[in-house]
């Protein structure tokens, strides 16, 4: 258990550093992209600055999140604080619903008002070398995200982000081409449009997986009928129930159940050799951080309310 309170403690402090860096490349293209957005008079370059002043604020939140997590549980916090990583994950999945919608929005009404009609003078050339510039910072931000974000939900929705930011640049660049080599102004709320596409479904999947933890259901990965079926293979283990796994955030799943044993288990003694086998059993095969057994006696369950499997 240490090992793995090390390991875990280790990852966290990744998790802070890999967040702080993706901050401050997103920090400094920022800005250089609203100044390119305004001396270039690209909308699609300030539209993508918008949605990159929304990524930042995503990742300060996922940064404090991952702060907070880092403190120690207390009477009152007795799992700690990293149920804060899956608030940090349901601000920014919040963040990205919203800038999808309003992306849709605004790209709809240019469509309606007659995208093209509407003539405005672009800087191609400017504008296509921001892009280009915020292609690069926003896949070094990704690079450095990328290694946290599976065993994170905190760090997935700062990860998502920044790969919506990511395809936004792509796209402002596929844009801004086509608009200097044919003039199509459409070709801008077009790109807006793929890019709104993109974000959502990811948006949504996150949140899904938000309200999973924050529901208390069972991880999705985790087969609750297979553990049971594991647990009842143990010599000496005669039946189980009451049976509960939920989840504080991404990879810290808790356990709970109370499990019926033979009478020879409580007259030889062997009570702590057996929650010993059992913990390890599911640390080991299932995963799971925090385990808690109450033995019982075999036909305990019959004597017991019936509201859970």
């Amino acid at each position: 258990m240490a090992h793995t309170h090390d390991h875990s403690h280790a990852a966290h402090a990744a998790n802070r550093t890999r967040l702080g860096v993706a901050i401050g490349i997103i920090g400094v293209f920022l800005v250089v992209q609203v100044i390119g957005g305004l001396l270039s008079g690209s909308l699609a370059l300030l539209a993508d600055a918008g949605h990159m002043a929304g990524d930042l604020l995503g990742l300060a939140l996922a940064l404090g999140a991952a702060v907070v997590a880092a403190r120690p549980a207390t009477d009152r916090q007795t799992y700690g604080f990293r149920r804060f990583e899956v608030f940090g994950a349901l601000a920014n999945g919040v963040i990205l619903v919203v800038v999808a919608v309003a992306v849709t929005a605004g790209a709809i009404g240019r469509l309606l008002a007659g995208g093209e009609g509407e003539a405005h003078e672009v800087a191609g050339g400017p504008m296509l070398a921001v892009a280009i510039a915020g292609l690069v910072a926003n896949l070094v931000a990704l690079f450095v995200l990328r290694g946290g974000a599976k065993d994170s939900i905190n760090l997935r929705g700062a990860y998502l982000e920044v790969l919506g930011d990511t395809l936004g640049s792509a796209l402002v660049i596929v844009a801004a081409v086509v608009i200097v080599t044919t003039g199509w102004d459409a070709a801008d709320p077009i790109a807006s449009l793929l890019i709104a596409a993109l974000i959502l479904p990811r948006a949504l999947m996150l949140l899904r997986d938000v309200m999973r933890v924050l529901s208390q259901s069972a991880p999705a990965e985790t087969d609750v009928a297979e553990i049971r079926d594991h647990l009842l293979g143990t010599p000496g283990v005669v039946a189980v129930h009451d049976v509960h796994v939920w989840a504080i955030t991404t990879g810290a799943h808790v356990f709970s159940a109370h499990v019926e044993v033979e009478p020879a288990v409580f007259a030889e003694g062997r009570v702590g050799a057996l929650l010993d086998e059992l913990g390890g059993c599911l640390s080991d095969h299932f995963d799971v951080a925090h385990s808690t057994f109450q033995l019982e006696p075999e036909g305990r369950a019959g004597r017991e309310p019936q509201l859970h499997a």
